[in-house]
């Protein structure tokens, strides 16, 4: 039984990725969740990862996996190019889908699998799992509260150093760059700032550099928003950076918060906050983010219970997401055939 001593969600994995281990694989083992099964373009791969994760079986494909009547949920960790396509036909065999974030390569491909949840009836969530987690809520109380005053300023910045150049992210076939992988965390936060700001953010300026030797993948992005209500934003990201950076910083009329690492708070729980009282620092505790993100899904699935998160959500965000491209003079991601 999983933590709430309710039958658990039967997930299918699709795919072998790193990441897989830290978004899925412990949140499910903490929570008691299933790990039914795993599939991967390389057979002896999946099957290492099931032995070596506690999955339990592989499936000899990706399609033989979403069609496996003993899954409820397929989780979507591949490359961006693969999310939407495989996104399409989760759903359409009536699962639910937990995909990474972006949940399509553009927004008409976000379009048409928001089209495709709405006809499945299932839950749909893009992995934002940062907003589940005490540090983001955090912020988003000192801002409720009153103690920030109005928003006026915001700004965002995730950074990491460079992948290797065979990395799938600088790949433009497969939906690619730096503003897909990290910055749509930066322009999500921001986004999600829009009831303390008379409304969503509109984009007003981009920038961005492409990767020598991968034409059409940016290597860096720098997005300037405005909310209706006056306060600005600025949203970066860049994908070959001397170190790590995944901050968040939200200037109000009476005072300023910051979360020095808001896209993986476990790894540094902190909110600073200045205002005319001084300056404190809160810890909002190490669980992880991943945990806290598969429990809201849970919930959602089993219950019914709200999600601030939604196929309209992700489309939105693609949305600004290609726009940001236009306006730096890229063009948005194409959409991979499988």
């Amino acid at each position: 039984m999983s933590e709430t001593g309710r039958e658990p969600l039967r997930i299918g994995v699709l795919g072998a990725a790193r990441i897989t281990e830290r978004s899925l694989i412990d949140p499910a083992r903490a929570t008691g969740h299933r790990l039914v099964a795993v599939a991967a373009r390389d057979r002896a791969r999946a099957e290492a990862f099931a032995a070596g994760h506690g999955v339990e079986r592989v499936a000899s494909s990706y399609a033989e996996l979403i069609a496996d009547p003993g899954i409820d949920v397929v989780y979507n960790p591949l490359a961006n190019g693969l999310h939407g396509p495989w996104n399409l036909a989760a759903l359409a065999a009536g699962k639910h889908v937990l995909s990474e974030k972006p949940s399509a390569s553009n927004a008409t491909e976000a379009r048409e699998v928001r089209q495709a949840a709405g006809t499945a009836g299932t839950v749909f969530m893009e992995a934002f799992h940062y907003l589940f987690h005490p540090v983001t809520r955090r912020l988003h109380e000192l801002l409720a509260s009153g103690e920030l005053g109005e928003l006026r300023h915001v700004e965002a910045m995730v950074a990491i150093a460079a992948p290797p150049d065979t990395d799938p992210r600088w790949s433009l076939p497969l939906a690619g760059g730096a503003l897909m992988d990290l910055g749509c965390y930066s322009l999500h936060a921001l986004r999600m700032l829009a009831p303390w700001a008379g409304g969503a953010p509109r984009l007003t300026a981009a920038r961005a550099a492409e990767r020598a030797g991968g034409p059409g993948v940016d290597e860096w992005l720098d997005a300037d928003l405005e909310y209706p209500g006056g306060a600005t934003g600025s949203a970066r990201c860049h994908m070959a950076y001397d170190g790590l950076d995944m901050s968040i910083r939200i200037v109000g009329s009476r005072g300023e918060a910051t979360a020095p690492n808001f896209v993986l708070p476990q790894l540094d729980d902190r909110v600073v906050i200045r205002t005319a009282q001084g300056e404190r620092t809160e810890h909002l505790g190490t669980r992880s983010s991943y945990t806290y993100q598969l429990e809201a899904f849970a919930a959602r699935v089993r219950d019914g219970a709200p999600l601030p998160l939604d196929a309209d959500d992700a489309v939105a965000t693609m949305e600004l997401i290609d726009a940001c491209y236009r306006e730096a003079g890229f063009e948005p991601r194409p959409r991979t055939r499988i």
